[in-house]
């Protein structure tokens, strides 16, 4: 796809007789899906006119993501489900409407329009948690936890701002948080059990998942200890952003990102969690021989 070719996709894209967002071909589907990847955008094969090449990169590495027909590209620029990028009108780009369509299709059943808007991740709770619990997974938006927004963001020197064993430890003490009931309700709980017309008054009444939770959580925090302790229950309890956290301590610009890095570090030291699996530097030779 020659610079013309994008030109007259743009042309007709913005013309009053753009054809609505419906059905799109299976060649476009698989563009439109390739392009999801991090980094991915298509150019015109330079040695093909009637074919396009996508490329994904991560970290300086380029990857190969398939060749497609151009009229795959013309449909979805058709439809702004891709935009020319802004460095280079040349290439192409998975648009807004492209990745809520794709978020769409990849979401449950039921729940296609709202994982459009947001993140929605099923929810993975602690084991025994929920015996009973239904076969359909609950579903979370992840844009709401700050500690995923560290994981996704990343420093001028290019290397992500929480690294994953920090991630995880985080992740394993909001769940906890979660399970143990510590977080203030902001509405009716109108799934709750009920005894006699009313819920749990004491914490005997509380289930042993719930109580095994709470043990895990002040065992992470009394590790962790002092003002870390304080400042975990705001970013993985209650889901305060980093901005909110520094205006509410009155801490400098930035400062609280650097201190939660700390916190999430310390709390991985305690789960246990390494950013790379270690063993012995020989393992013990062993023999295996036929059984008489």
């Amino acid at each position: 796809m020659n610079k013309n070719t994008v030109d007259r996709g743009l042309r007709r894209n913005q013309g009053p007789t753009r054809p609505a967002q419906g059905a799109i071909t299976r060649a476009a589907e698989r563009l439109l899906a390739a392009l999801a990847q991090p980094g991915a955008y298509a150019f015109a094969d330079p040695l093909d006119g009637a074919a396009l090449i996508v490329r994904s990169g991560r970290e300086g590495i380029s990857l190969g993501g398939g060749r497609f027909p151009v009229a795959a590209g013309e449909q979805l620029l058709a439809q702004d489900l891709v935009r020319p990028e802004l460095e280079n009108r040349r290439h192409l780009v998975l648009g807004p409407a492209g990745r809520a369509r794709l978020r769409r299709e990849a979401a449950p059943e039921g729940s296609a329009f709202l994982a459009q808007h947001l993140d929605l991740v099923p929810e993975e709770e602690p084991a025994g948690a929920n015996a009973a619990a239904p076969a359909a997974p609950r579903l979370r938006d992840a844009s709401e936890s700050p500690v995923a927004w560290m994981a996704r963001r990343r420093g001028s020197d290019g290397r992500p701002l929480l690294e994953p064993a920090a991630f995880e430890a985080g992740e394993r003490l909001r769940r906890d948080i979660t399970v143990a009931r510590m977080t203030p309700r902001l509405g009716v709980n109108w799934g709750a059990e009920r005894v006699d017309g009313s819920g749990p008054r004491d914490p005997a009444a509380a289930s042993d998942a719930v109580v095994a939770a709470r043990q895990r959580v002040r065992g992470a925090l009394d590790a962790v200890g002092g003002d870390l302790a304080n400042l975990l229950i705001d970013l993985c309890g209650e889901l305060k952003g980093l901005e909110r956290i520094e205006a509410e301590r009155r801490w400098p610009a930035r400062s609280a990102k650097v201190v939660a890095r700390i916190a999430l570090g310390r709390l991985a030291e305690h789960y246990g969690l390494e950013r790379a699996a270690t063993g012995p530097d020989r393992a013990r030779m062993r023999l295996w021989r036929e059984s008489a």
